[in-house]
């Protein structure tokens, strides 16, 4: 009889212990949950890009290998259209967003809406996931910023590619008007002429960018969206 009420009382103990660490873990995971939903409204983000969006963007960039020099997030949303504004510059530090302008997509990605998005080169696609920015250079597209991928298979070919952000003339109003959408890169990332390189120098040398879409390839392989 004392060794059967001894398991009981262990029994209890076991259960006791089990249920305060799922207490714990959930109200943990509810903590950063909440800690993210803060900053989106302290951000002032509600009109600008869904909770969602931004807490995988934020929550991916917390999870890179990569100590970023900067506190700031740049986030795109390509489930908009190119007619759009649909390219984010968010300051975490200084809660507040810094830009919200146009930014074009690959030829082969889709006309107004991106619907395709490839890692080969030659695809002329754009890529989707997290990327940290890295260097600023002059090329072919004037003043450039080359981007680092960091999800194999899915965007770590970005430098190979040649996938930078750069200003370029058919990203304004003034295309929308004619043709109805923006132009489109070979997969570039291209802002607007006027506010590129005010652009490229915040977000430059170190600082997370995340492209989003409601892509089934890019949730299925992404390991940034399973760790």
């Amino acid at each position: 009889m004392k060794i059967s009420k001894q398991m009981k009382i262990s029994d209890k103990v076991i259960i006791a212990i089990f249920v305060f660490a799922t207490f714990c873990l959930s109200n943990k995971t509810a903590m950063e949950n909440i800690d993210v939903h803060q900053l989106w409204l302290e951000c002032r983000l509600k009109d600008e890009i869904p909770f969602g969006i931004f807490n995988t963007a934020v929550l991916g960039c917390q999870k890179t290998d990569n100590n970023h020099k900067k506190n700031i997030i740049s986030i795109i949303d390509f489930s908009k259209p190119s007619t759009e504004k649909r390219f984010l510059v968010i300051d975490l530090g200084d809660k507040r967003l810094l830009y919200k302008c146009f930014v074009a997509h690959g030829k082969n990605s889709g006309e107004n809406y991106a619907k395709s998005f490839s890692n080969e080169s030659g695809s002329l696609k754009s890529s989707l996931g997290f990327f940290l920015t890295a260097e600023t250079y002059s090329g072919d597209h004037g003043y450039s910023l080359r981007l680092e991928g960091l999800e194999k298979g899915i965007n770590d070919n970005a430098r190979a590619r040649e996938i930078v952000v750069h200003g370029a003339e058919y990203v304004s109003e003034e295309f929308i008007q004619k043709y109805g959408r923006l132009g489109r890169s070979w997969g570039c990332l291209a802002l607007p002429v006027e506010i590129s390189k005010e652009i490229i120098d915040k977000i430059s040398g170190g600082s997370c960018l995340f492209i989003y879409a409601d892509d089934n390839y890019y949730k299925e392989n992404s390991t940034f969206l399973k760790r």
